[in-house]
């Protein structure tokens, strides 16, 4: 099972005196949900974090009490709690990009019949902030707060191209760690990323995520590489070739996110 895992700016936490293991041991637990509706018990948490069985028992019981999780007595296991849900949309009301970005978002699916999301790292997931949903043929089933991988996306691998090397050397580890036999395609698929953001200004994944999904990414780098972003624009493989990728999806959403970024660069 996925271990849940800290995110590049917090690999070397530890090293502080500050740290307070009881707090992040509380934290990764929650970030063992993969959404609201997942049930988790004390078993499956300690085996996903490695914390002992005891210490997990006496974090949920405390994360309950607090409402950040729930228990569901019938299945002896728990799930998210509104706390959790309060927290989220307080980063989201915080977070001017998503509401400025959204217009943009909207005008490109109606415009390609795609899906357009923008998404914030997540440990070695991407989340999605927002999302918007053209008219075409595939739908996807995906909203706010839905998680795809780094490596094998669109939107993985352009917040992976925008940051400083010593960050994403942190997450090349962490991805290594976690997929230490997919690791070697992993990191090939990466560095034809890499290229293909240093000649166009995105990333593209054609049918690597799901072979039925190809998609286009695009970083958007704010407060001079301190935070950084990511769109896609997404939708059947068997419409999306290569050549629409980067022929016309690709231009048009780094367009779009070059408007966005002007409207924050004021304000960062």
């Amino acid at each position: 099972m996925r271990r849940a895992k800290a995110g590049p700016e917090q690999a070397d936490d530890k090293k502080d005196y500050n740290y307070v293991t009881a707090l992040a041991r509380g934290l990764e637990l929650l970030r063992c949900f993969g959404d609201a509706a997942e049930y988790l018990g004390n078993a499956e948490l300690a085996s996903r974090t490695g914390i002992p069985r005891p210490t997990v028992s006496r974090l949920t019981a405390t994360l309950t009490h607090l409402g950040y999780l729930i228990y569901v007595g019938h299945l002896e296991r728990y799930r998210l709690g509104p706390r959790v849900l309060d927290l989220g949309y307080r980063y989201l009301a915080s977070e001017g990009t998503a509401t400025i970005a959204r217009p943009f978002m909207q005008e490109l699916a109606d415009a390609t019949d795609c899906f357009i999301a923008l998404g914030v790292a997540d440990g070695t997931q991407m989340t999605y902030a927002t999302t918007c949903q053209g008219q075409g043929p595939l739908i996807l089933r995906m909203g706010t707060g839905s998680r795809v991988g780094m490596a094998q996306t669109a939107i993985g691998r352009a917040y992976l191209s925008a940051l400083p090397a010593r960050a994403r050397e942190v997450c090349h580890e962490l991805l290594r760690q976690e997929n230490p036999d997919d690791w070697p395609r992993f990191e090939q698929g990466l560095e034809r990323a890499y290229a293909q953001y240093r000649e166009y200004g995105f990333c593209v994944s054609e049918g690597e995520w799901n072979r039925d999904i190809s998609a286009v990414g695009v970083p958007l780098v704010l407060e001079n590489g301190q935070r950084v972003v990511s769109f896609n624009c997404s939708g059947s493989s068997l419409r999306l070739t290569g050549r629409i990728l980067t022929e016309n999806l690709g231009p048009r959403l780094h367009d779009m996110v070059e408007q966005v970024k002007q409207l924050l660069v004021p304000a960062s």
